[in-house]
C-alpha cells in the first residue's frame, strides 16, 4: 500500500541507500526520512516491470521536499537492472564493435539514439539517473568490466560515451561516468578485492582519456574506483585519495561536477576501516555523494556517524543529478531506436 504523508523539507544529504525489496519497509521508509540520506540506489531485487518501478519512484519522491534522487544501473548487457517492459539493451562492448564494422560516426549516431531511448524509458517511470555510461577500457583484463566496456580505444570510448550522455542528457536523464581513473587494467572485482594497478602515471593517462571526453561533454557526475594505483597514491585507492579526486580530477582535469563514490561496502573499500571511517575518508577525498549498499547495518552506522558528527549534511551540489524535462520521442523515433538497438544485439 502506499505510504502517503506530508513530504518533509530537507535538503539531500551525502548518502545513498538502498531498499530490500520492491517496496520500502516501515524501516526503510523512516531511514529514507532521515537528512544524512540523499537518495536511494535501484537494484533487481527492487524491480519487478516498469509499471512497479514507476509507482515506487512516485512513493520515494513524495518522501521529501526537495525529492530523494533515484538512481539505478541500466548500462545493458548483464548490468541492467530493470528488464521487463523497458527496452533490454545489449552490453555496450557492442558500440564499439559498430564502430569496428561501420565507423566511429555510425556508432556515434546509434549511442545518441541508445542515449535517448534509455533516458526517456527512465525518465518516463522517474528515474533521475542511471550509473551510465562505463568508460573504462577493455585491455581484454579485466573480467568485472568485460563486455561492459566500449572498447580498446580510449578515443573511440571517449567519443561513443560522449554522444550516449548527450542523448541521454537531450532526454532529461542524468549520467555517471565511471570508473575513474580507469578499472580496465586489473583482474580483480573490487567487489571482492582491492585491485592493484602498478602503472605509472603516464601509463595511465590513456585511461583517463575518455573522462576528459565526458568532462568536455558536460557530464554531471564521476564515479571513482576502488582501485590502489601506488604510482600516485601508494596508501589509498582513489575513492579515498585526495590526490586523485581533488589533485587530479577536480584540479588538473577541470571536473566541477558530482564526484559519486562506488559502494563503500565493496571488499575494496574495507582499506580505509569500519563504514564511519569510509565515510570520512570519501568526504576528505572529495567525493560527494557516497553509496552504501546491500549492508542495512552499514546504513544506519552511516548515517548515525553523520549525526554524531554535529555537522549541517544537506547539499545542494547534488541537485545536478535531478531528472529534468526533456525532449520526448515520438512513436516513429522510438520504433526506430528500438529496431536499431534490436538488430546490435542480434
Amino acid at each position: 500500500m502506499p505510504h502517503r504523508a506530508e513530504p518533509r523539507l530537507l535538503m539531500r544529504g551525502p548518502l545513498m541507500v538502498d531498499m530490500a525489496g520492491l517496496w520500502p519497509t516501515p524501516e526503510e521508509f523512516e531511514r529514507l526520512r532521515q537528512p544524512e540520506v540523499g537518495g536511494v540506489i535501484l537494484f533487481a531485487r527492487n524491480c519487478e516491470d516498469a509499471q512497479q518501478v514507476q509507482a515506487l519512484c512516485q512513493e520515494i519522491h513524495a518522501l521529501r521536499s526537495p525529492p530523494l534522487l533515484i538512481g539505478i544501473d541500466q548500462e545493458g548487457g548483464r548490468v541492467q537492472r530493470l528488464k521487463k517492459g523497458v527496452t533490454r539493451f545489449p552490453p555496450m562492448a557492442r558500440l564499439g564493435q559498430k564502430a569496428e564494422a561501420q565507423g566511429l560516426e555510425a556508432a556515434q549516431c546509434l549511442a545518441y539514439d541508445w542515449g535517448r531511448l534509455l533516458a526517456n524509458e527512465l525518465r518516463e517511470i522517474g528515474v533521475d539517473f542511471s550509473f551510465t555510461p562505463c568508460v573504462d577500457l577493455d585491455r581484454g583484463i579485466s573480467q568485472v568490466i568485460g563486455d561492459r566496456a566500449i572498447h580498446r580505444n580510449p578515443d573511440w570510448v571517449g567519443a561513443i560515451a560522449a554522444r550516449l550522455w548527450q542523448g541521454m542528457s537531450d532526454s532529461g536523464l542524468q549520467g555517471v561516468a565511471k570508473h575513474f581513473p580507469g578499472h580496465g587494467a586489473v583482474a580483480a572485482d573490487s567487489h571482492l578485492a582491492l585491485p592493484r594497478d602498478d602503472r605509472p602515471f603516464a601509463a595511465i593517462e590513456e585511461d583517463l582519456q575518455p573522462f576528459r571526453y565526458m568532462i568536455q561533454a558536460a557530464i554531471p557526475a564521476i564515479m571513482p574506483a576502488h582501485c590502489l594505483y601506488p604510482q600516485i597514491d601508494p596508501e589509498q585507492p582513489a575513492g579515498f585519495s585526495s590526490r586523485w579526486l581533488t589533485g587530479v580530477l577536480r584540479g588538473e582535469m577541470g571536473f566541477s561536477g558530482v564526484i559519486v563514490s562506488d559502494d563503500l561496502s565493496m571488499v575494496g573499500a574495507h582499506v580505509a576501516g569500519d563504514m564511519a571511517a569510509r565515510v570520512d575518508a570519501a568526504q576528505a577525498a572529495g567525493a560527494d555523494l557516497l553509496l552504501v549498499c546491500n549492508d542495512p547495518d552499514g546504513a544506519y552506522a552511516a548515517i548515525e556517524h553523520l549525526q554524531n558528527q554535529g555537522k549541517q549534511t544537506g547539499t545542494n551540489t547534488l541537485a545536478a543529478l535531478a531528472g529534468a524535462a526533456g525532449i520526448p520521442l515520438s512513436a516513429p523515433e522510438r520504433a526506430r531506436c528500438m529496431h536499431e538497438i534490436t538488430e546490435l544485439s542480434c
